[in-house]
């Protein structure tokens, strides 16, 4: 198992801003003469609440695949119509493209919060000793936890969401008892980049990342070749917050780009980006013409005169698909890589009205078409676009 890359960052900054208790209160089955199947999800530390990565998962193991929902004290069940609703609205018109089928799976959710990084293999094990049938892992800072408890428990089955397992030579593998799940995020940033270069009115668009990692430089590079493909005359003002868990700091980098004429921000921080969201709305209450777009899930519903669109990564799906392929004994390991061609990145519908909105959803569809055709290559790191010769002016 390879030493992690991230010990020393997450020491520093992802100790403080956990809200959940590490473990929490298992539903309660609906009688049967049957014992259901359980299934645990160990949560990143962004927890419960972060209107993102977690809360996505946590949607495709509970309200989809068991039909409950948690509420302070346990688990309720979810009334058939706030379930479909759930689903229609994060799948949209690929529920039909994809013949979709979403069903109850009749499974036990029993779902563990980390209070810190070194929390992660000892859940792992906990929900192996529980007795689960599948443990989830959302979040690339899973891998090394992942990849141990895999090792101790090779007849258990393990899916891990937005990591390779990674060899000593950081090269990914695979194991048998592994699914693991990337995603192509720099595709739906590349749609948004080109929606925020055709609404910015300043010229200027700002973007709030976490950790400077791999995984949120592919956000980065993506989004900006967007912006230079429909503005290429825009500016894009980078900032990183340096973790995922800080609202008050996101808040504060939000502020600051829109005090710098950034008049769309491309939030994708985690906590830190809920921060930014945050200072958008503030700023549109008090009547500025400024938009904010999201990341992982649409958070439309937190700011919904601010947020534009989001790029949604169908996690709640990935993790209700893992679920029924074990409960119907075909779960198997692997690696899969999806993006907008396999229906794995998508962008939120665009809600807010503002000049040109028709052409500009139209350019996004004829963009989107070229990326899954392959006659659009999205680079996935900024030195990419320098390479290529960028000219939007880029801040560090």
């Amino acid at each position: 198992m390879r030493p992690s890359p991230l010990s020393l960052l997450l020491a520093l900054s992802l100790l403080t801003a956990c809200k959940s208790h590490k473990e929490e209160p298992a539903a309660t089955p609906a009688p049967s003469n049957a014992p259901k199947t359980k299934i645990g999800l160990v949560l990143g530390l962004g927890g419960r609440g972060d209107q993102s990565f977690n809360d996505s998962a946590l949607r495709g193991l509970e309200v989809w695949a068991s039909g409950v929902k948690y509420e302070e004290g346990g688990y309720k069940d979810v009334p058939a119509r706030e379930r479909q609703a759930s689903i229609q609205e994060s799948l949209g018109q690929d529920m039909a493209r994809r013949n979709l089928q979403v069903t109850p799976l009749g499974i036990t959710p029993v779902v563990l919060q980390s209070r810190v990084a070194e929390d992660y293999e000892p859940n792992l094990q906990l929900l192996v000793d529980q007795g689960v049938s599948l443990s989830l892992a959302v979040g690339f800072m899973l891998e090394n936890a992942v990849e141990a408890a895999a090792k101790r428990n090779p007849g258990m089955r393990f899916l891990l969401v937005d990591s390779p397992l990674l060899s000593a030579q950081n090269e990914p593998y695979s194991l048998p008892n592994v699914r693991t799940v990337v995603f192509r995020e720099e595709e739906g940033c590349y749609l948004v980049g080109a929606l925020a270069g055709l609404v910015t009115k300043t010229g200027k668009v700002g973007f709030v990342g976490g950790m400077e990692i791999p995984l949120v430089k592919r956000y980065e590079a993506g989004f900006r070749a967007g912006v230079a493909a429909t503005n290429p005359k825009a500016t894009v003002v980078v900032n990183y917050t340096g973790g995922f868990t800080n609202f008050a700091l996101g808040k504060q980098v939000g502020q600051d780009l829109l005090t710098k004429d950034a008049d769309v921000l491309f939030a994708a921080a985690g906590v830190d980006g809920l921060g930014a969201i945050q200072a958008v709305k503030e700023a549109r209450d008090e009547g500025k013409s400024v938009y904010v777009i999201g990341v992982d899930s649409d958070p439309s519903h937190l700011a919904p005169k601010a947020v534009l669109s989001a790029v949604v990564k169908r996690v709640d799906l990935v993790v209700y698909e893992a679920i029924r392929d074990q409960v119907q004994g075909r779960f198997q390991g692997g690696n899969l890589s999806l993006g907008l061609r396999e229906g794995g990145i998508t962008y939120a519908p665009v809600r807010l009205d503002f000049p040109g909105k028709d052409e500009a959803v139209r350019k996004l569809e004829e963009l989107k078409a070229k990326v899954i055709s392959g006659d659009i290559k999205v680079p996935t790191h900024p030195d990419q676009l320098r390479a290529a010769g960028e000219t939007t002016g880029t801040t560090p």
